[in-house]
């Protein structure tokens, strides 16, 4: 099994379970992995898998033709038997109800106040009222004379880096080259997300 896959999101739909359940699902399209180089315990201290998509040949100052990808991702792994570089890693590597994570960027939604970042009450829409989607008071007294560090305040929201655990695989198609993982995950259409197959519990 692969120790991971680049995708990307293809967006949201529901996938009904024999049971007649209807679950919401992510579909990511899976291009192509290959495998570009390795990590080994020997040079970096670690074993680990570097896999690229969207390769492309480009010539050096010399005239050499060397392929670079558009985008790589490390996977760690406890062992590089299995793996030769070129290989191509397909998305049957990941079957169904494997258990996964997945890591993507979060859409950015600007400079927000603390109603939409925080979900604050705020005050009273009536007529009359000067306190509506603000914070509030923020001041301390003379000790500290200052806002502590951490106080839900405007800001930036969204784009960061979120991860998610423990997503079930709920259809692997290996003809579109498709994944539906069981809910949300972030970021737009479109976007590049990174699947890391989760290890199973060693049995006692």
């Amino acid at each position: 099994m692969a120790p991971g896959l680049i995708a990307r999101k293809i967006g949201m739909s529901r996938v009904f379970l024999p049971s007649g359940e209807a679950v919401p699902v992510t579909y990511l399209k899976v291009e192509d992995n290959s495998v570009v180089r390795f990590r080994t315990s020997e040079k970096d201290g670690y074993q680990a898998v570097v896999l690229g998509i969207g390769p492309k040949t480009v010539k050096t100052r010399k005239g050499n033709e060397i392929k670079k990808h558009a985008n790589q991702k490390e996977f760690k792994v406890e062992s590089l038997e299995g793996f030769a570089i070129g290989a191509t890693i397909p998305v049957s590597e990941v079957p169904a109800e494997t258990l996964v994570s997945i890591t993507g960027v979060g859409k950015g939604k600007g400079f927000q106040g603390v109603v939409k970042r925080y979900h604050f009450a705020g005050g009273p829409a009536s007529h009359g009222s000067h306190f509506k989607r603000e914070p509030g008071s923020v001041g301390m007294r003379t000790w500290p004379g200052r806002i502590q560090a951490g106080k839900r305040m405007p800001g930036r929201m969204g784009n960061e880096t979120v991860t998610l655990k423990h997503r079930p695989v709920i259809v692997c198609d290996e003809v579109k080259k498709v994944l539906a993982i069981k809910g949300p995950i972030p970021g737009s259409n479109g976007a590049l997300v990174y699947i890391t197959v989760e290890k199973l519990p060693s049995a006692k």
